[in-house]
């Protein structure tokens, strides 16, 4: 896995965080961002070859959803992606965009639903229905919003992303927020996405067609 690099609506602040407590994710990534000044710098040292751009997104959003995400091993942090030179979607971003990664050693997640929007209609997945849940080893997903309930057990807030363990392989850069957890669980998880990655990826009960509705 390359390298990445989250924030969320707490419901208290980070000293007040229990080691199981529920979060809103939203807000959350912001906090791991801090500020626009990450933004800035994580862009301005990729310009001077520092940081190597970690994956060439094609800059469409995509939507994913799950009744339940339960993962063994989880770690979040920022990273910035890069796009191909000249994308069309590049819009007013550079081709560069600061997301949330969140990466989860085992992950299961119930009633997955997947969707692109092609511009009056949308590519739908859906998968993991019927008790039988997604499956994926080494999951990193790349989001600049999510949301649910989440809990988690053991968790580190503050680390250096460039130290964290829980997820053999992923790290983010040095000097950058994170947070780490022996385990997360999500429910009515909904993430605005721009890649995934996984080791593995297991869909039970796979469906794939076009639809006039998204996830």
């Amino acid at each position: 896995m390359s390298a990445k690099d989250p924030t969320l609506d707490t419901e208290t602040s980070e000293a007040e965080v229990p080691a199981h407590g529920a979060t809103r994710w939203r807000r959350f990534g912001l906090t791991m961002l801090g500020s626009t000044a990450v933004a800035a710098g994580l862009i301005a040292l990729t310009a001077q070859g520092v940081l190597a751009a970690q994956f060439s997104l094609s800059g469409q959003p995509f939507t994913v959803t799950a009744t339940r995400l339960e993962g063994t091993g989880f770690e979040q942090f920022a990273t910035l992606d890069s796009m191909i030179e000249n994308s069309p979607n590049a819009g007013d971003t550079g081709g560069q965009l600061v997301l949330v990664v969140s990466a989860i050693k085992d992950a299961k997640l119930s009633n997955l639903c997947q969707s692109l929007s092609l511009g009056g209609t949308f590519l739908k997945i859906t998968a993991g229905g019927g008790g039988n849940p997604v499956t994926a080893h080494t999951l990193v997903v790349d989001s600049d919003e999510i949301s649910g309930d989440a809990s988690f057990t053991n968790i580190e807030i503050g680390n250096d992303a460039s130290t964290l363990t829980q997820v053999p392989g992923v790290q983010g850069f040095p000097g950058v927020f994170s947070q780490q957890a022996d385990t997360v669980v999500i429910t009515n998880l909904r993430q605005n996405n721009f890649a995934t990655t996984a080791a593995s990826f297991h869909l039970t009960g796979l469906h794939i067609s076009f639809s006039s509705d998204g996830c």
